[in-house]
């Protein structure tokens, strides 16, 4: 793969998961309000008690995890399907266990 593939990749996947982060916080800042009927609290503020801090802290972690693990997927699945080469790894990273 070429660099110029690999730059537009880090484009396309950038954009696409900005997008995405910005689509899931307003869903997960929906589901709030339908779900305990007020604003999402401020994690920050020494006010909100810890526990409202913290739910909302994990659901807005799990939220744009999922998100962003189907989107990266969507990406990938559609630039293999335009450009005809599986997608540049976005990180070289691995973990062992």
């Amino acid at each position: 793969m070429n660099m110029s593939q690999k730059l537009l990749w880090n484009i396309y996947a950038g954009a696409v998961g900005a997008l995405t982060i910005v689509v899931t916080q307003k869903a997960v800042r929906g589901a709030w309000k339908v779900a305990t009927g007020d604003e999402p609290p401020d994690p920050n503020d020494p006010a909100t008690p810890l526990s409202e801090a913290l739910i909302w802290a994990l659901a807005g972690g799990i939220g744009i995890g999922i998100s962003q693990l189907l989107v990266n997927r969507f990406a990938a699945t559609r630039w293999e399907k335009a450009m005809g080469t599986p997608a540049p790894a976005r990180s070289s990273v691995h973990f062992r266990l």
